[in-house]
């Protein structure tokens, strides 16, 4: 996204440091600064307050806080920053160096245009800080040029740093989620997915559909081939599930041979589903055995369940009829007694 915030707690535990910390801070700079008009006084205590004020509230209550706070906080800061230094009258590289706040927290927790703009934002209020506080213009040009390439640096490295550690993390949750073997998702993943497609169903009033699948004699397909062909079966099924399942799908591996298709479907459209599986699966040719046969049962909701567990419940249920009738069937949950009725074919 153009603009988004990366982890909103650890944002708000920033925002209170700086804010807790900067309110004294502040108020010991102004007092050794002799001969401040009463205006500057008061201009300072209000800041020191609301600082203060602010800080315990984003440290304590950070759901109180509006959102938009966390994005306009690194140029709050930056004003503060620049007021400060302009009010002591401090160009000194120590001073400017506050900056650092501001681009440390946009490259930590807003996104890549928020930073850039940011960075400009700081560039420039530095040159509105030394160049009309320094003497000579060239030693101004040197420290504002040096200190906007130095943050800009470190604000790219920052961001570089994050880069990885998102792409780190989105491997691990790939792990996480997929099943190792066929690379479609596993038993968490798929509970996780069927909670959500139950919650759309509800709140749409639109069906979906879950195929129960079996591999017949998988263990018949081990003792004759060996583990390996058995794995090339079930990438093999799991391939031919992902073939036919549609981008809002769920094809998910349940553990041993078992695995799930969630569509987004009534239970008429789920039958033809299973029909164009056993159809890509036909023409496999890589396995010595031939392509292995399936047992699957469907079951829809609103027609057959209510729940996640009830539509689970269903479709193992016309899964199990279909192992009865004697495996290699397609057989459909009846809305009165998902486990007696059968539609074969």
């Amino acid at each position: 996204m153009t603009y988004q915030l990366r982890d909103q707690q650890g944002a708000s535990r920033a925002v209170a440091h700086l804010m807790m910390t900067a309110s004294p801070f502040i108020l010991v700079t102004f007092l050794i600064v002799p001969g401040q008009p009463v205006s500057h006084w008061v201009a300072v205590l209000f800041t020191c307050v609301v600082l203060a004020v602010g800080g315990v509230v984003a440290r304590v209550r950070p759901e109180r806080v509006p959102r938009w706070s966390w994005f306009i906080a690194p140029f709050f800061a930056i004003m503060v920053i620049t007021g400060m230094n302009l009010v002591t009258e401090d160009a000194s590289t120590g001073a400017q160096l506050f900056y650092l706040w501001p681009a440390l927290y946009s490259a930590n927790f807003l996104s890549r245009r928020v930073v850039y703009i940011t960075m400009a934002v700081v560039s420039a209020t530095e040159a509105s800080v030394v160049f009309p506080l320094l003497p000579e213009v060239g030693d101004a040009a040197s420290d504002w040029v040096s200190l906007t390439v130095a943050m800009t640096l470190i604000a790219i490295v920052v961001l570089t740093l994050r880069d990885r550690s998102d792409r780190l993390r989105e491997v691990l949750e790939t792990q996480a989620l997929a099943d190792a073997l066929t690379g479609v998702a596993n038993r968490r993943s798929f509970d996780v997915e069927l909670g959500r497609a139950v919650a759309w169903a509800h709140a749409t009033g639109r069906p979906i559909a879950l195929l129960t699948i079996d591999v017949d004699y998988f263990k018949k397909i081990n003792d004759t081939w060996g583990h390996a062909v058995g794995d090339q079966a079930l990438q093999a099924v799991a391939a031919a599930l992902t073939q036919v399942a549609g981008p809002d799908d769920v094809v998910a591996r349940l553990g041993g041979d078992e695995f799930v298709m969630l569509l987004r479907t009534d239970g008429p459209s789920a039958r033809r589903a299973a029909d164009d599986v056993r159809e890509v699966l036909a023409r496999t040719s890589a396995l010595p055995g031939g392509p292995p046969g399936l047992s699957i049962g469907i079951a829809a909701l609103p027609d057959h369940a209510d729940t996640a567990e009830e539509l689970m419940g269903a479709s193992d249920a016309a899964l199990y009829e279909a192992k009865l009738g004697g495996r290699g069937y397609t057989v459909g949950c009846s809305a009165v007694a998902s486990s007696s009725a059968e539609l074969r074919g």
